[in-house]
């Protein structure tokens, strides 16, 4: 086997688990109403089984990404791997809504551990002239995988229940553990990172306080939650704490949780903030077509994830194309098409969301969606990361993964807020469905400003060329 052979077998271990952690932030959204129904209770409470994985994934990220310095990448990849693959059966064991929403804290806590372990590989098994295809191999995967959960969920909450949506993780893990043991190397940089434990505490108390208070200020009719705290003094507070992580981020001389200089380039700025943006589009866009597709039209999980399958099909057959494009073309312009289309194809599915409408009417819009999706995530992970220089590569993939997810929890918690309170007739329901998909429509506008902003005109690799062998990854 040649050193080639060897990286792209070794990156297709990788993407395995990476694919699987990234199909449960999108898989559980078309089990929503059977969890509503079968586990009696309510849907602001089960949108937290989806806010909740968000939350314990967004928040070690970046931490997690210093530990695979210390002991070896792929030590804590499989450490991340055991633990989403047991966390994930514990998921489908749970008999009730609590303790589903624990379980998939400990599954979120597991994905974060293995998500920046991928990164580091790549800038390790890739020279700098081979790593923009592995680079766009990577974003293809978390794509194809956001879309995918639908699809693959529905036919197996119809076919077997919801709890098989969890259940499918174990086989699936299992091989990805083996993969891992035999294919990938055993590589350890020898960086001994201090952690920056004040930080890492402000920043989830902080998060956890905001997506709180959006997600369950409805249920508390924006009024007091205990002990004569608000609903707004609980959001005020999660600013405060996350202002005060911002400001102690540049008073850390040491090594400070988010190095406040990477934001210094333009393109690794614009690129984290479109992250979230279509973290944002993506999970709200998805929990939203669930809930129109069973609740208003009445399709079983198959019939929704059949519905969704041609975006699937689209954004999984154009992805590699543009992966390989983002490496000929300047990648800001095939990012600028991506954000583009699928705002446009957004916008195309509202225009037909009615109480009577036909599921037939929504395709032409998930078609346009898909074609955006393709389009979006290998160029903006190409773009982003080729930000910056070789010492913060490490840094930003971690910044850039959490961007995407702290997107995707402000999302879910602003479809919560938004839907919950007409979730009994059609009409209303639809009215909510109809007005809540403006609002990933105009972030993803917002995303395309930004992507507009990015200079990207003279793209350098992250370092020089040297031997896969001895690339070392500092975060």
């Amino acid at each position: 086997m040649t050193a080639r052979t060897r990286s792209w077998s070794a990156l297709f271990a990788l993407c395995l688990g990476f694919f699987m952690v990234m199909l449960d932030v999108s898989i559980v959204n078309i089990a929503v109403p059977s969890m509503v129904r079968e586990l009696g209770t309510d849907l602001t409470t089960v949108i937290w089984v989806t806010s909740v994985y968000l939350l314990a994934y967004a928040v070690p990220i970046l931490p997690a990404g210093r530990l695979g310095d210390r002991l070896g990448p792929k030590r804590v990849f499989v450490a991340g791997l055991l633990v989403f693959t047991a966390a994930s059966l514990w998921c489908g064991l749970s008999g009730s809504v609590e303790t589903l929403i624990v379980a998939r804290a400990v599954q979120g806590f597991g994905a974060a551990l293995l998500t920046p372990q991928t990164t580091a590989f790549i800038t390790h098994l890739f020279p700098p002239d081979e790593r923009g295809p592995a680079m766009g191999a990577w974003g293809s995967v978390a794509g194809l995988a956001m879309i995918t959960g639908p699809v693959l969920g529905g036919v197996l909450v119809d076919r077997l229940g919801w709890e098989w949506i969890f259940f499918a993780n174990v086989p699936v893990g299992l091989l990805a553990l083996t993969l891992t043991v035999f294919l990938v190397p055993d590589w350890r940089p020898g960086n001994s990172h201090r952690f920056d434990i004040p930080g890492i505490l402000l920043f989830g108390a902080g998060l956890v306080c905001v997506v709180f208070g959006i997600q369950n200020g409805q249920t508390y009719d924006w009024g007091t939650v205990v002990a004569g705290i608000g609903v707004f003094p609980i959001i005020g507070t999660g600013l405060l704490l996350l202002g005060i992580f911002v400001l102690w981020q540049r008073a850390n001389r040491r090594e400070p949780l988010l190095p406040l200089r990477i934001f210094r380039h333009r393109d690794f700025s614009l690129g984290a903030a479109s992250a979230v943006m279509v973290g944002f589009a993506m999970t709200s866009m998805l929990l939203l077509l669930v809930i129109y597709v069973q609740s208003v039209l009445g399709l079983s999980p198959a019939d929704a994830g059949l519905l969704i399958a041609p975006l699937a099909v689209v954004s999984g057959s154009v992805a590699p194309f543009a992966g390989r494009l983002s490496d000929r073309v300047n990648p800001k312009y095939l990012l600028m098409f991506g954000l583009l289309s699928l705002g446009c194809g957004l916008g195309v599915v509202s225009l037909v969301i009615i109480p009577a409408s036909s599921p037939q009417a929504l395709i032409p819009g998930l078609l346009l969606c898909g074609l955006g999706v393709g389009f979006t995530f290998s160029p903006m992970s190409n773009v982003t990361l080729n930000a910056v220089e070789r010492s913060l590569v490490g840094s930003a993939s971690g910044i850039f993964n959490t961007a995407r997810q702290v997107g995707g929890v402000l999302g879910s918690a602003a479809v919560g807020v938004l839907v919950q309170t007409r979730t009994g007739e059609a009409a209303a329901l639809t009215d909510a469905v109809k007005t809540t998909f403006l609002l990933p429509v105009g972030v993803l506008f917002l995303g395309l400003l930004c992507s507009a902003g990015m200079r990207a005109g003279q793209r350098r690799p992250i370092g020089r060329h040297r031997s896969p062998d001895r690339m070392t990854v500092t975060r």
